[in-house]
């Protein structure tokens, strides 16, 4: 038996321990366990995708890339920087408040939970550090979320008075083909919300130059 076939054989084991020791302690019925079962995934489902739960076991782990993605921004490099960094470093503005805490700040560097709707009553949440290098790079890392590793980095680059911003990353998952399955998934959400805010950065960005001129 292979690497794969042991850690779900374990799992299996262990989750089959759990189910008969609940189901011995409270005398369950076979549509009692059932029920035990469904509720045991379905829970642990919600932990995982929500962020309260991460599996991180370091076995049968895949990277993906994230991006790349950019974007053209008729803005200096220095307000584009200043868009996506002031929430973090300075006072993180009221309408934000229900996406972003900043849980610890620095002068560079700052702890944040990043917070994503996912569907009715459900949000993510995310824990990173995030890392400022003025005016050319900010750097994300994933201390807590629904997959165990994630490194992000924008990056500015001056083009004739605008700006090139650019994103890239990687993203890993364990399990192999269970966790290429889930990764996937995570991944599609992770990039769109980058693209949405991309759109964001850019009318902020632009009306700052605008308003300066």
């Amino acid at each position: 038996m292979d690497a794969y076939g042991t850690a779900r054989l374990a799992a299996k084991d262990a989750e089959s321990a759990i189910v008969a020791r609940i189901c011995e302690d409270f005398n369950l019925t076979p549509a009692g366990k059932a029920a035990v079962v469904a509720a045991l995934a379905a829970l642990g489902y919600r932990l995982v995708v929500t962020g309260e739960l991460t599996l991180d076991m370091g076995v049968g782990r895949i990277v993906r890339p994230l991006g790349p993605i950019g974007i053209v921004i008729a803005a200096p490099r220095e307000v584009v920087f200043d868009v996506i960094a002031e929430p973090y470093l300075g006072r993180t503005p009221r309408a934000m408040g229900d996406k972003l805490v900043v849980l610890e700040r620095g002068s560079d560097l700052v702890l944040a939970a990043h917070r994503t709707a996912i569907r009715p009553r459900m949000v993510a949440t995310t824990v990173e550090t995030v890392r400022f290098e003025r005016p050319a790079t900010i750097d994300f890392r994933l201390v807590r979320g629904p997959v165990p590793y994630v490194v992000e980095q924008f990056t500015f680059v001056d083009d004739e008075g605008s700006t090139r911003l650019s994103y890239t990353g990687e993203l890993g998952t364990d399990f192999w083909t269970v966790g290429r399955w889930w990764g996937d998934l995570v991944a599609r959400k992770w990039e769109k919300t980058v693209r949405a805010s991309f759109d964001g950065i850019r009318q902020e960005a632009e009306r700052r130059r605008a308003t300066r001129r």
